[in-house]
């Protein structure tokens, strides 16, 4: 649970726009992602990531910052040409680790800016 103290100080908008402009730099040259305030919960980011090349497939993440530094990071569904996919494989495991961990690094890089 968040302290008063060390509370979120920084609105959704603010908080996706530093979010889509630092988390290309923390992920391959070749995926590209895109990030939106959660209109449902200030403190939340919707992310989504999509690979390039022959995959195709598309990631789709929720981040909710727990306090001013840490964020939650949930994976809501992997998509491959419009369709879901078995989020269960080895290939898609490894796949949402390596996003998940390039998640809190952007969420890292952006202390400056979410915590006051």
């Amino acid at each position: 649970m968040m302290s008063n103290n060390d509370k979120l100080q920084i609105d959704s908008k603010r908080l996706a726009e530093a979010w889509q402009n630092t988390l290309p730099r923390v992920l391959e040259e070749s995926d590209r992602a895109e990030v939106k305030a959660d209109e449902a919960e200030p403190n939340a980011l919707r992310v989504r990531i999509s690979t390039a090349g022959r995959t195709m497939y598309n990631f789709d993440f929720k981040c909710t910052y727990v306090d001013s530094r840490e964020v939650k990071v949930e994976l809501v569904d992997v998509e491959r040409g419009g369709g879901s996919v078995d989020e269960r494989t080895t290939v898609i495991q490894n796949l949402v680790d390596d996003y998940v961990r390039h998640l809190h690094e952007c969420a890292q890089q952006l202390h400056s800016v979410t915590h006051s």
